[in-house]
């Protein structure tokens, strides 16, 4: 769509929430257009139709792509100038800062590209969010989210067993939309923002290691759980300096409990000094990959649960003991590792609308994050499945997303 074809009042809602979310003025932007204070809030208004001239400098005055402003349909909750108010609240100059802008930006880029693929192929997300946790300050934080984290699983039908597959999980399953990103600062672990236009959207630092980004994801859950923290957008670091407050040690304590669960971890401990009398830095290894966990996380839940000493970890981080190194030398097996910047129901909207004819190659590639050959080799990918025939031949099979299962007569 052109943009002088859009409504000149959702143009001019789009306009004002890219100049609010820069923390631009009224007069800052009319000043760099060269109009008047009165010409410019018209624009605004819907009363002045912005020309594709005027678009374009005002895309490139807030840091925005033209197709940003443009976009048709009614802009949606702006995710930006919360999160950039709590951006500003870090200390000036502090290096954590630089990129926030830009991932800030791409959250929201993201989130509302989700729900154009929604609208566009009739398939709204219908989450199953559980109920807000409203934390007893009487109470050990810690211990409270121990509970949250058992009955969620329960909740969800994830018994003890380990959630190797954690990001489909609780995309399919929650209606979490969880993104990755390379532009956070390595010392943010991540982000995560609610509307109820947009539902519980997540941004997780793509830099960190897999086994970092499995807790991080459930850390920003551990706060969209909480009452305190629903409606109030988040930053989050690696570690905070100081004593962390109620919300931030729920919020970690969560994470460890619904990776590692308490009943899990101990019979697995039992299970293991039953069998060979002894509990050695090769099981806690085997248990840190069995839970798909870093080995300081798995350490210190083993700690937490009185199974090992105290300092156990810190006794291993002192000797320089590489847990990579032992990985490999006990031959344990790769997790798959899915990193695309976009999760899988967003990337099956997109192909799916790409194969019907809605989306051209220039479009899928743009929703993908990716160049226009990638997005071919994506949809390639999505679109055939290989099976294994009764002869052990492997066949490829093109997958149609609109046939119907249910079969005549129903």
């Amino acid at each position: 769509m052109s943009p002088l074809e859009l409504d000149p009042r959702i143009l001019g809602r789009r306009i004002s929430e890219a100049r609010r979310s820069r923390g631009k003025t009224q007069e800052e932007v009319a000043e760099y257009l060269g109009y008047s204070r009165p010409t410019y809030i018209a624009i605004e208004k819907g009363e002045r139709t912005a020309r594709a001239d005027e678009i374009v400098r005002l895309a490139s005055f807030f840091g925005r792509k033209v197709n940003e402003l443009a976009r048709p349909g009614e802009p949606v909750t702006d995710l930006q100038s919360h999160l950039r108010a709590v951006a500003d609240k870090m200390k000036a100059g502090d290096p954590s800062q630089a990129g926030l802008g830009a991932a800030i930006d791409q959250l929201q880029a993201l989130a509302e590209d989700y729900l154009e693929l929604e609208t566009l192929m009739g398939s709204p997300n219908r989450p199953s969010y559980p109920r807000e946790v409203v934390l007893n300050l009487k109470l050990d934080p810690t211990e409270q989210a121990d509970v949250v984290a058992n009955q969620e699983r329960n909740r969800l039908g994830l018994g003890e067993q380990p959630v190797i597959e954690l990001r489909r999980t609780l995309e399919w399953d929650v209606g979490l939309r969880i993104f990755y990103s390379g532009d956070l600062p390595p010392r943010i672990a991540g982000m995560y923002a609610y509307s109820a236009e947009l539902g519980a959207c997540i941004l997780v630092n793509r830099k960190h290691p897999p086994e970092r980004r499995r807790v991080s994801m459930l850390h920003e859950y551990g706060h969209f759980l909480l009452s305190t923290d629903r409606y109030r957008p988040g930053i989050d670091y690696l570690t905070m300096p100081g004593r962390k407050p109620a919300n931030e040690r729920f919020a970690e304590a969560f994470a460890l409990s619904f990776l590692m669960p308490a009943t899990s971890v101990r019979q697995k401990f039992q299970d293991i000094v039953s069998s060979t009398g002894d509990f050695q830095v090769a099981d806690l290894c085997r248990m840190k990959h069995f839970y798909f966990v870093s080995l300081e996380a798995m350490t210190l839940r083993v700690e937490q649960l009185g199974l090992i000493p105290r300092g156990t970890w810190d006794s291993l981080k002192e000797s320089g003991f590489a847990p990579r190194k032992a990985e490999a030398m006990l031959r344990l097996p790769s997790h798959p590792v899915a990193d695309e910047v976009v999760p899988e129901r967003y990337k099956y909207l997109a192909v799916h609308a790409y194969e019907r004819g809605d989306l051209g190659e220039s479009d899928l590639a743009h929703y993908l994050r990716c160049d226009i050959a990638t997005a071919r080799e994506t949809a390639m990918r999505t679109l055939n499945s290989r099976e294994v025939e009764a002869s052990g031949e492997e066949k490829a099979f093109r997958m149609s997303f609109d046939t119907s299962l249910l079969g005549e007569g129903r």
